[in-house]
């Protein structure tokens, strides 16, 4: 094998072995129990949101 093969392995092989890395932590996170926080922490007022819709014409087909 010349270098640039050897070279060529080598980095497919940290590839790989970083991408199943990166599945396995991915996978470590996504098992956490995520909790919302409490309402009590929250420090921010609600902002009141409206909408209105306003229909000028009712066509019919």
């Amino acid at each position: 094998m010349n270098r640039s093969k050897i070279v060529a392995v080598i980095t497919g092989a940290i590839s790989i072995l970083l991408a199943i890395a990166y599945l396995i932590l991915v996978q470590l996170l996504d098992y956490r129990d995520m909790k919302p926080a409490p309402i009590s922490q929250v420090d921010q007022i609600p902002a009141l949101v409206a909408y209105t819709c306003q229909v000028d014409k009712i066509v019919k087909v």
